[in-house]
């Protein structure tokens, strides 16, 4: 079989040349990549690893989590594993999430949502609703994490069957 661009001797000398010249470039990237960015990365307060460094910053708050109209629970371990404790982690299940770092790094309520690895992507975004301190929240994800504040997300996955939440009976007669 003759692939296109190798049947003519000069052609085939162009497509062997131009593949050749894609894949370094192609492999310049990607070790630009691992070399310098991904280190930067590593490096941001929310996804850097704190137990060698001095934390001068440290709050604590509690979060709660609604979805699809039934409590979450928040899990315990959240930012921790054998080798990393990220800035931002949970040590139980009862909603008390701590975050710490060398200074105040403006940490949101998405970047905790992140660290949990929870898939934000699979809610309905128009329903998403944040209240801190039992007030709506303006910013949504973006809300600012504050010490000793109350945080309370309530989410709708897409595939959630609203209808099983109404009562499509007739009323009951009263006596």
């Amino acid at each position: 079989m003759i692939w296109p661009g190798t049947g003519d001797p000069y052609k085939r000398k162009k497509a062997i040349k131009f593949l050749l010249i894609s894949a370094a470039v192609g492999g310049i990237a990607v070790v630009l990549t691992t070399i310098g960015v991904n280190p930067m990365i590593a490096q941001q307060a929310h996804n850097a690893c704190i137990q060698d460094m001095e934390t001068d910053w440290k709050i604590s708050f509690t979060f709660e989590m609604i979805m699809d109209g039934q409590k979450a629970e928040v899990q315990p371990n959240i930012g921790i594993s054998d080798e990393c404790q990220r800035a931002i982690y949970t040590l139980s299940n009862d909603g008390t999430v701590y975050a710490e770092w060398t200074e105040n790094p403006n940490f949101e309520l998405g970047h905790f949502l992140y660290i949990s690895k929870f898939q934000i992507r699979d809610m309905e975004e128009s329903k998403t609703e944040i209240y801190v301190n039992d007030r709506l929240a303006e910013n949504g994800l973006k809300t600012p994490l504050q010490d000793k504040y109350h945080y309370k997300a309530v989410f709708t996955s897409k595939n959630y069957d609203t209808s099983k939440d109404k009562d499509f009976l007739p009323p009951l007669p009263e006596n």
